[in-house]
């Protein structure tokens, strides 16, 4: 893994994520780390504590962590979310949409090139955490 790309001004959260059944059985970490198929709704009541939650994409095909980026975000939580492990530049966009404000790829991402994805396209089709209103939205009020 490469060092975390960070698209957030605060600071950088130094504790290591501890895993969700760890973090569950401690409640005094302020990190965690959510593992592909975990539930990510199991952190809701403890959102205002942590500053860090890092969820991981084992394969690039799998896309329950942008769901459990969705739920997390739509809960209220404001802390850092970073994606790690198989992530790709063409997946960065559809993630920022999610939620995730930080990246900790397994194989290094250009950080031009990443924000040039996040930028590329003004118009979005879907509603996502990140507010923006969905062309058909537009379209039709």
């Amino acid at each position: 893994m490469v060092d975390a790309i960070r698209l957030r001004d605060d600071d950088v959260h130094e504790e290591p994520a501890v895993s969700l059944d760890s973090f569950l059985d401690q409640s005094n970490a302020t990190a965690v780390r959510i593992e592909a198929g975990e539930d990510a709704r199991k952190l809701l009541s403890f959102l205002d504590r942590l500053s860090l939650i890092e969820i991981d994409f084992p394969v690039f095909g799998d896309g329950r962590g942008y769901s459990a980026a969705q739920i997390l975000r739509e809960a209220g939580y404001t802390g850092e979310l970073r994606a790690s492990g198989d992530v790709l530049l063409d997946q960065v966009s559809y993630m920022r949409r999610c939620g995730f404000d930080a990246f900790a790829p397994d194989a290094p991402i250009n950080r031009a090139q990443m924000e040039e994805a996040i930028s590329r396209y003004e118009n979005v089709y879907q509603g996502t955490s990140d507010q923006r209103t969905p062309i058909w939205r537009k379209r039709h009020g």
